[in-house]
């Protein structure tokens, strides 16, 4: 099979989908890379690194993406990839298509069969090619709410953790999953109020258990919710249901009442967001403000810090990219269920019922198709 890495194009998104020691076991194996010049140079990884490991380096996407079997990506395609897409071709990256109905239409037109990252699910219901990246937003988030804080920045002039005599910051987190437990261990650290919200109750128990006296946990309701915002300095989005849309649980009613210069963190906003007032940002421009409150909704937050991003992301995805190579798509879903879990878009169908349901097309079962 040949494999194409093309370089990333949404903005500031410097993150690549394969590294070289990966390169080096599929070529080990019998296979070709291709690799975009200067595709890994945002991780810190030169195109010298990927010669070494035997894939050769193509000057431009459009080859990549032209002679490969299956491309390997970190972000979803953007406009300027679409007309790249074709039928049988194999795509595997994060695609998050519920909120994008038209990238989704692109895919279903050029019968791209996609994999997505996000839903690939072992039998243990974990999420493991969601996971790397989703410890790094999570961590993150607690990062980019604490500078945003400052009032240079737009925030309230609030240090996270406070002094000795001056309280510090309130920082509700919304879920308690892998976002917001790795954002509850940083903003702990730094010395916030950390207040957790989640509707499993269970995992409340287990995050007590251990986190103790340092984090308040609270069962979710809308009750619950609207007072801890009203109390908030700092909120982060960290809720998920797997492939699906993002609930909206924060109420633009609620927003304006909040106080003025609060930061609002959703990392959710990649399936949609969770507050009433989220829409995508980017890097360039990763701010607005609703009501006096800023917004922090850039939809790649882990491409900010690539090159622990990328290391992360591929130690997770490469054993399922190796059997996609190695068995073909087909026969790699009927051995590994966690694959079939992940197939999106298959021969111009939309085969992922929560995409389907979410945009209100039509869904075929992937055994039919098979």
């Amino acid at each position: 099979m040949i494999i194409g890495v093309p370089e990333e194009v949404k903005d500031h998104e410097a993150r690549v989908g394969l590294v070289p020691s990966g390169a080096r076991a599929l070529v080990e194996s019998g296979h070709e890379v291709l690799v975009q010049a200067g595709a890994g140079t945002g991780s810190s990884i030169p195109d010298e690194e990927y010669r070494k490991a035997g894939a050769q380096i193509v000057a431009e996407a459009a080859e990549v993406w032209g002679r490969s079997d299956l491309v390997v990506k970190v972000k979803e395609p953007q406009p300027s990839e679409y007309r790249h897409l074709r039928p049988g071709l194999i795509l595997f990256t994060y695609l998050h298509l519920a909120p994008l109905p038209e990238l989704t239409d692109r895919l279903l037109e050029a019968q791209v069969n996609a994999v997505a990252y996000e839903t690939i699910r072992e039998r243990d219901q974990s999420l493991p090619l969601l996971t790397p990246m989703s410890e790094v937003a999570g961590r993150m988030a607690v990062q980019v709410g604490a500078q945003y804080l400052e009032a240079p920045m737009g925030g309230r002039g609030i240090l996270l953790g406070g002094v000795p005599g001056v309280a510090p910051a309130n920082a509700v987190i919304l879920g308690g999953g892998v976002v917001g437990h790795n954002a509850a261990k940083m903003a702990i650290g730094l010395g916030a109020h950390v207040i957790i919200i989640d509707r499993n109750l269970n995992r409340l128990r287990e995050l007590d258990d251990v986190y103790s006296s340092q984090i308040v946990t609270l069962a979710s309701n809308a009750y619950t919710i609207e007072e801890s915002l009203l109390q908030a300095d700092l909120v982060i989005g960290a809720v998920l249901i797997p492939g699906a849309s993002a609930p909206r649980l924060v109420r633009r009613e609620t927003v304006s009442r909040m106080k003025k210069g609060a930061v609002m963190v959703d990392v959710a906003i990649d399936q949609g967001g969770c507050f009433e007032t989220s829409r995508p940002t980017t890097h360039t421009d990763p701010i607005y403000f609703v009501d006096g409150v800023l917004h922090y909704c850039v939809s790649n937050m882990p491409a900010a810090v690539p090159h622990t991003s990328t290391f992360a992301l591929t130690n997770a995805t490469f054993p399922y990219l190796m059997e996609l190579v190695q068995r073909g798509l087909e026969d790699a879903c009927r051995h590994n269920r966690a694959i079939y879990e992940g197939v999106k878009t298959y021969r111009g169908h939309v085969v992922y019922e929560a995409v389907a349901e979410s945009q209100g097309k039509p869904w075929k079962d992937l055994k039919s198709l098979m």
